[in-house]
């Protein structure tokens, strides 16, 4: 019995359009017809539920295209000509509304669209191909697949297909469809000006990557200073908690030190605490009329109240000592796990031949825990470029400052973009910080991971 040879294969595979056109030049009539309607090939064969299904689908999305869709991706390049109004009726002697378009729904209805044309493509291309093979058992004489035999197939040896369309969808509808959303309105003027329905946005290109830049001096000057301070709080609050949590574990793990797990479980009760009640109980205790300055001046320590939270150089100083304090437990269980596992012979045949403790954990220790946490390292740099617990709980981002739009001197991009949205509702503004966000974050996150031994050296790892 000669084996089937799918359409797009002669001497090598043929993919996409190749193949469509392929199965076209191969196909007979019934094979043809399916191009134009879905499952008609199918039918012919009697594969008649496969068949239906196709031509079900294919109607649906033909009466979804006219009745719904059209009416928002026609004005997807102006995003709605009319506002809604508000006009005097004589009759009832109110003001009475008249419905416009809304910018927000045509473009959310339209990116909705486009998914599902994409998505249908896909379909269109699996009836195709699901004809031709049809055309192709009838061609060698062999019986056509049953129904129940494919969805058979879907609980066996395609039961992968079957476990991950489900969240496949998901992830496209809760994640893919307002990402882009997001995008799209970076190129927008939706602001606190333009607020559908009552006043419509439009689309302004690339306006507001040049005022981040360089066309808008406020804006620019806040959103580099920003970034720079982002950065530099990164880079502080993920190495300072890695160093000393790492510390601390190998402290509480040393030999001769008596009670570790009364130790490990005292820290461990601290990440018990939901960490923005910590963090909220420390805002008011670090307040300019707090219990800590109330305190420091009746023992005689200070006579005027330390500005902690309201001046710019404590204020920073102070998220950051704050953040090793909420910090160091999480790394010092994630340390002290792989401090156990280093093998202890190292450190005999490094005490052997002299190695000081400095010298074993710069040259043992470190080596590996790097080589181990190099990933862990990455997501926690990343997460704390976005760490918005920490900034907003304690200092709301302030001090405020007028050389800055819509910021204080302790603001991360993060809560510079959630002030944007929800006190300004310059959503614009806001989906352009996103986009500078995502870039930084991935771009940081596949470069180092990229250079780390993690990947250079996976092999070594035992």
């Amino acid at each position: 019995m000669p084996k089937l040879i799918p359409a797009g294969r002669d001497r090598q595979s043929f993919a996409g359009i190749r193949e469509i056109i392929n199965i076209f030049k191969r196909g007979d009539f019934a094979t043809r017809s399916s191009f134009l309607i879905m499952g008609f090939g199918c039918i012919k064969r009697k594969q008649y539920i496969k068949g239906l299904l196709y031509l079900i689908i294919q109607v649906a999305f033909i009466a979804y295209m006219l009745g719904f869709a059209n009416q928002y991706l026609s004005k997807l390049s102006t995003l709605g000509t009319e506002a809604m109004r508000r006009e005097w009726s004589e009759a009832r002697q109110i003001f009475v509304r008249t419905p416009g378009d809304n910018s927000m729904l045509i473009l959310l209805f339209s990116v909705m669209s486009i998914l599902l044309i994409i998505a249908f493509i896909f379909i269109w291309r699996a009836n195709i191909r699901s004809c031709y093979k049809a055309q192709q058992y009838e061609k060698l004489g062999k019986p056509q697949p049953t129904f129940k035999a494919e969805i058979k197939t879907l609980l066996n040896e395609r039961f992968h297909i079957t476990m991950l369309t489900v969240p496949s969808l998901m992830i496209v509808a809760f994640t893919i469809l307002p990402i882009i959303f997001m995008i799209l309105i970076a190129f927008t003027n939706f602001d606190a000006n333009h607020q559908p329905p009552g006043k419509l946005f439009t689309w302004v290109g690339f306006k507001n990557f040049t005022d981040v830049f360089w066309s808008d001096p406020l804006i620019s000057n806040t959103f580099g200073k920003i970034l720079g301070w982002t950065l530099i709080w990164a880079v502080f609050a993920t190495f300072t908690n890695y160093f000393f949590g790492m510390i601390l574990a190998i402290m509480i793990n040393k030999k001769g030190v008596r009670l570790k797990k009364m130790w490990r479980t005292i820290f461990v009760i601290t990440i018990a605490v939901p960490q923005f009640v910590s963090l909220m109980l420390m805002s008011q205790i670090l307040h300019d009329q707090g219990p800590l300055n109330m305190l420091l001046q009746k023992w005689g320590f200070i006579e005027s109240n330390i500005p902690f939270l309201t001046d710019i150089t404590y204020a920073r100083i102070t998220v950051i000592i704050v953040n090793i304090w909420v910090g160091i437990p999480y790394t010092m269980l994630i340390t002290s796990g792989i401090l156990m596992n280093i093998p202890a012979d190292l450190y005999e045949s490094a005490s052997i031949d002299g190695a000081s403790p400095a010298r074993m954990f710069f040259s043992i220790t470190l080596p590996y825990m790097l080589f181990v946490t190099t990933p862990y390292l990455i997501t926690s740099f990343v997460g704390n470029i976005n760490n918005f617990n920490v900034i907003y709980l304690l200092t709301k981002g302030g001090p405020l400052v007028t050389d800055y739009y819509q910021a204080g001197k302790t603001d991360l991009l993060v809560t510079w973009l959630y002030k944007l949205t929800v006190d300004k509702q310059n959503y614009s503004l806001a989906s352009t910080i996103g986009i500078f966000v995502f870039v930084i974050c991935a771009s940081l996150s596949l470069v180092v991971y990229n250079m780390s031994g993690s990947v250079k050296r996976e092999e070594e790892f035992q």
